[in-house]
């Protein structure tokens, strides 16, 4: 008797230990989802519109009975746009989480810093990152929301060429979106006969941007500027060249789309030329748009619970988190089914366009999602 006790206890022991080893599961009538976003720091005009929209659109799914009556369980993790932070959050939420797919994270740097680590997991990750190296070359298990950088280089120098701007300056800043951009404005350049004659990069943290304002401007061949960045610094850019008199055109990258930034600016950002989706100016999109319908009910519905503006960067997360909602619906909780059914989504309208995605473009949007805007009276109006 003793020793059937003593070896069913090895074999209870034996299983404990063997189950103990086999990684938890999500509960069956949920669907873990975790984010990475920029809640707090330098890149917050990011990461807080993407993480409130995201929590909006998944508590509107779960109040509505979830998907196929599975709710959704959202871990938001707070990286301040830090890329060793999001290298942590990543392997936490799909070791230790076992996550059924990660949104985010807000920025480009943070993306390229988790893109292996994601695919090596098998774990869907929808960024929120707008960089084109995010995409390209294709991974299997990555996609990203925002428009391609490439195609906002191809809006901006469209437009100098219609105004005969031949020669002009590139600023970025140091971040891995500005990186990508700057490489961006180099090598498309000659293909619209426009010569780079400056170059510079500025820290991500700079206050004071009067002195390499005050190089360009000695470079008196220099017909307009072109400043590629996501943080705060872009309006401190703006405001240093309009109090040195510089009247020189001003051209932001997609990352000026909010409109703290126009604030955070001032009367400098008057003029400010940029492409960006058409959630800014959706009031005023007509009624034919494919898209209008979806901005104004995203748009009323952000502003309306949070009281503050809604921008394109929220819309990034609304894209991300309602493309992996539709996948989900259309083939249940498998992980791979759900990305084979993201890979082959087609016209699927989000904020920044009508997404169809192919094994060859984990991006989905073509030129045309972009529209170019200005800053007029304080406001994003149509170019």
């Amino acid at each position: 008797m003793k020793r059937f006790f003593t070896s069913t206890m090895l074999a209870i022991g034996a299983l404990c230990m063997m189950l103990s080893s086999v990684p938890a599961q999500a509960s069956s009538d949920t669907i873990k989802v975790g984010a990475i976003l920029a809640v707090t720091g330098g890149a917050s005009f990011l990461g807080g519109p993407e993480s409130r929209t995201i929590q909006m659109q998944v508590d509107k799914i779960n109040a509505a009975g979830g998907i196929h009556g599975k709710k959704i369980d959202l871990i938001i993790k707070d990286s301040g746009a830090n890329p060793e932070k999001a290298i942590s959050f990543t392997k936490q939420l799909i070791e230790e989480e076992h996550v059924f797919a990660i949104l985010g994270p807000s920025t480009s740097g943070e993306t390229m810093k988790i893109k292996n680590i994601c695919e090596q997991g098998k774990t869907i990750l929808i960024s929120c990152g707008a960089a084109e190296v995010i995409v390209n070359p294709v991974a299997k298990y990555v996609f990203k929301t925002p428009q391609k950088d490439s195609f906002a280089v191809k809006k901006i120098y469209n437009d100098m060429n219609e105004k005969d701007i031949r020669k002009i300056a590139v600023l970025a800043g140091n971040t891995g979106f500005g990186k990508a951009g700057k490489k961006q404005l180099l090598t498309i350049a000659p293909e619209f006969g426009i010569e780079v004659v400056a170059a510079e990069v500025y820290d991500k943290k700079a206050t004071d941007l009067s002195a390499v304002v005050a190089k360009l401007m000695a470079n008196k061949d220099i017909q307009a500027v072109v400043n590629w960045s996501i943080v705060p610094a872009q309006a401190i850019v703006a405001k240093n060249i309009r109090q040195a008199g510089w009247d020189v055109p001003l051209y932001q990258s997609h990352g000026f789309g909010n409109i703290k930034y126009v604030e955070a600016a001032g009367a400098a950002a008057e003029g400010i030329i940029f492409p960006a989706g058409r959630l800014l100016v959706a009031d005023v999109l007509p009624d034919s748009n494919v898209q209008k319908k979806i901005l104004l009910q995203y748009k009323h519905d952000y502003e309306n619970k949070f009281d503050d503006t809604a921008s394109t960067f929220g819309g990034h997360g609304y894209d991300a988190i309602m493309i992996l909602a539709k996948a989900v619906e259309e083939v249940g909780a498998d992980k791979e089914k759900v990305r084979d059914a993201i890979e082959n989504m087609k016209n699927f309208i989000g904020t920044g366009g009508v997404f169809n995605f192919s094994a060859t473009d984990h991006n989905g949007l073509d030129i045309d999602s972009f529209a170019m805007m200005t800053v007029k009276d304080g406001k994003f109006v149509l170019y």
